[in-house]
């Protein structure tokens, strides 16, 4: 424990300030999580990453480097649901296999 009382407030806004900044950080990274899970609106969560870095909790880069990840993982999970086909019927598969029969 500091002797000036100077350094004492330090100590106690440093503390104030770390726990302020960890908070912010928890909640970046669980709307990161939910948007790439739920796909959430990602210009809310675009909009964090930047209040987060204007405000020097977070690297400006960091930011920049996670809103490029989730617009890819956003994209991502949008053509893989788009891409995915019905089942196959019996009936599909027997038309198939009938048309191979033909060729052959």
């Amino acid at each position: 424990m500091p002797n000036i009382k100077a350094a004492r407030k330090w100590m106690r806004q440093t503390e104030k300030r770390t726990a302020q900044n960890k908070e912010v950080k928890t909640r970046l990274k669980t709307l990161f999580k939910s948007a790439t899970a739920h796909h959430a609106d990602a210009a809310t969560v675009e909009a964090a990453y930047d209040k987060a870095a204007g405000k020097g909790i977070i690297h400006p880069n960091k930011a920049a480097r996670k809103k490029s990840r989730l617009a890819k993982a956003l994209k991502n999970t949008t053509a893989s649901s788009v891409a995915k086909k019905a089942p196959k019927t019996r009936a599909t598969r027997a038309r198939k296999t009938a048309t191979r029969k033909k060729k052959a």
